[in-house]
């Protein structure tokens, strides 16, 4: 089939790029003109484990192309998907500007048979407007419309569309029905293709991001109760992850939820409950508590440090495997600690470039152990591999403290101890050798064991 894909962004690079490798002949439109020649010339403006390959692959092949002329791109179109950006409103509500306009530029451009998919995240009934829209943009010609919203996790985005848990196709009609059936053939063997209405693949998106940010949530208050109580959430989150009416994903404690979903769609969630009369209480305190946790975690970590201390952070990505910067947990550390006066190091393998564009105040390094010299402390923020392998020896040599805070939960406790590192895990209490303050206010870790994380 012919497609075309509006929005080069995350989801429309990556999806494009996926259904191009089924045979399809996709193009895919961004109205930013450098965007695209850059594009042209093999250059991939996000970082995703495979997505390079992916793209050059296809684009070698012919069936992956690159346009600003959505007028162009969708005149013999089967399909059409809207992957432009649904940024939050300030009441936490979504932003449909962009989607609406999309459909302006593309819908009277369709062929009468064209469907047009909305891939962007959107609240329920948006599928519904975009109807309405497009058939006016067309003097009146019925269009159909459908929702096929993605569940793509950044840093396996690609495993994630090859073997999804499974593919929600809404369609209030038979034609986008069996449009979209017929593009996800492909996987039908693989997974369940759930066909609903538009309204239910809508909030399918947000019920199901809502869910496991809510694990993250309550696994992050049980961790500050294994602090108090001289518990450990490892072995707590493992026995009732174990539990198969639980499971074990999302429950691994940390310094609050991130990225470019979360955040965001559990805001738009409580607002439609608002907006419909509905309230999310549930949702509406996770949303709060996060933001609490992440500043409450810096504002603990400079109550540990003392005054002017040098600190590395390790990881500024809101996750491991992207360079996304988007409510990064890492950064809202970052902030505090600069705003409480204390010298800042960034090191992260994928988003040196984005964050010295964002983050102001602090400098970044090549290595964990360019960012670590002279250190009174490390704190891990982001679970990339790297900082689960950390040399113990070599820091301690670098470093002026011995003091780690691992917020991932991923550092060799036992190697980090063994070279005299006090360690300061999530859900756990303080580990390791007790040193007092010394003059000039650097490394200060007295009473390291009252002020757990």
């Amino acid at each position: 089939m012919k497609i075309a894909m509006i929005g080069a962004g995350y989801v429309g690079l990556t999806t494009g790029a996926c259904l191009s490798r089924f045979g399809n002949s996709v193009c895919c439109v961004d109205i930013n003109q450098a965007r695209v020649d850059s594009l042209r010339a093999g250059n991939i403006p996000i970082y995703e484990p495979g997505l390079s390959d992916l793209i050059k692959a296809n684009v070698d092949a012919g069936r992956l192309t690159f346009s600003s002329s959505a007028e162009t791109a969708v005149a013999d179109a089967d399909l059409v998907f809207l992957a432009v950006g649904t940024p939050p409103l300030p009441d936490g509500d979504t932003d449909l500007q962009f989607i609406l306009g999309a459909v302006d530029a593309v819908a009277p451009h369709m062929r009468s048979d064209a469907v047009l998919v909305v891939k962007s995240t959107v609240p329920t009934g948006a599928a519904q407007l975009v109807r309405k829209r497009a058939v006016a943009a067309r003097g009146g010609r019925a269009v159909s419309v459908a929702s096929n919203p993605e569940f793509l996790r950044e840093g396996s985005a690609l495993e994630d569309f090859m073997a999804p848990d499974r593919v929600v196709i809404g369609a209030d009609d038979g034609v986008a029905e069996d449009r979209l059936r017929r593009l996800y053939a492909p996987l039908a063997d693989l997974t369940t293709l759930l066909v609903t209405s538009t309204a239910n693949a809508e909030l399918i998106k947000y019920a199901a991001n809502a869910f496991l940010a809510l694990k993250i949530g309550f696994i992050n208050d049980i961790a500050d109760l294994c602090e108090a109580t001289g518990g450990d959430c490892a072995a707590v989150s493992k026995g009732i992850g174990l539990d198969s009416r639980i499971g074990e994903a999302f429950l691994r404690p940390g310094p609050g939820f991130g990225g470019s979903c979360f955040p965001k769609d559990t805001r738009s969630l409580a607002a439609t409950g608002r907006r419909y009369g509905a309230p999310q209480p549930l949702v509406e305190a996770l949303v709060e508590r996060n933001l609490e946790r992440q500043v409450a975690i810096g504002r603990r970590l400079s109550a540990v440090l003392g005054a002017g201390s040098r600190v590395t952070v390790l990881g500024a990505a809101f996750k491991a495997g992207t360079d996304d910067l988007r409510e990064s947990p890492a950064l809202a550390i970052v902030d505090a600690l600069l705003e409480d006066g204390h010298t800042v190091h960034i090191h992260d393998p994928k988003a040196r470039e984005v964050g010295e564009r964002l983050v102001t105040g602090a400098k970044w390094s090549s290595s964990p152990y360019e960012a670590a010299a002279g250190a009174d402390a490390v704190v891990v923020a982001t679970e990339w591999p790297e900082f689960a392998a950390l040399d113990f020896e070599r820091l301690a040599r670098m470093m002026s403290g011995r003091l780690i805070f691992d917020l991932r939960n991923i550092v060799d406790r036992n190697a980090a101890l063994a070279e005299g590192f006090t360690l300061h895990s999530v859900g756990q209490r303080p580990q390791g050798p007790v040193r007092r303050p010394r003059s000039g206010g650097r490394a200060a870790m007295a009473d390291l064991a009252a002020s757990p994380l």
